[in-house]
């Protein structure tokens, strides 16, 4: 079924790295369809330096299967002649902290859903935060938020806050 709806606004987090890289055209594809002539679409994705086919094989066996990290090269490619690039900022330095976070969240409330859990998830969802945060703490992933028109803004896209 398509989706025959159109939108003044679309947003997409943490969804593209599960979208393979066979796919990403088709997605920006459906986004331009479902996109109003003066629509924006951000796209808030995690991301790699270089153009790669598949995840780090431990992150696909135990947290993510099938999922990988765009690069800049495939992201340009999948919306070239679909859709005008507006903005593109990086968030990725200041993911770590994210992630730091979230583990010290983890560890904090690990007593209230250990009976739910056994030890080897307290390890795998350790190891993988911990990791995670480390490969954006030096600079091996990036956490990136663009945004997309059809055809441009008129007056140009204005960032707000």
């Amino acid at each position: 079924m398509e989706q025959d709806d159109v939108f003044d606004r679309i947003v997409s987090i943490g969804m593209f790295e599960h979208v393979g890289g066979k796919n990403y055209k088709t997605f920006m594809k459906v986004i331009r369809r479902c996109l109003k002539e003066d629509g924006l679409f951000l796209l808030h994705t995690i991301a790699g330096n270089t153009s790669v086919h598949s995840v780090d094989p431990w992150i696909r066996k135990y947290i993510f299967p099938n999922s990988m990290l765009p690069s800049a090269k495939q992201i340009t490619a999948a919306f070239e002649r679909l859709l005008l690039l507006e903005d593109w900022h990086s968030f990725g330095p200041y993911y770590d902290q994210t992630l730091m976070a979230w583990y010290q969240n983890f560890k904090k409330n690990w007593g209230k859903i250990k009976n739910i859990y056994d030890d080897r998830f307290y390890r795998m969802w350790t190891y993988y935060l911990l990791s995670c945060a480390a490969s954006f703490r030096a600079r091996r992933n990036q956490l990136w938020q663009l945004v997309f028109s059809k055809e441009g803004i008129k007056g140009g896209y204005q960032y707000r806050i």
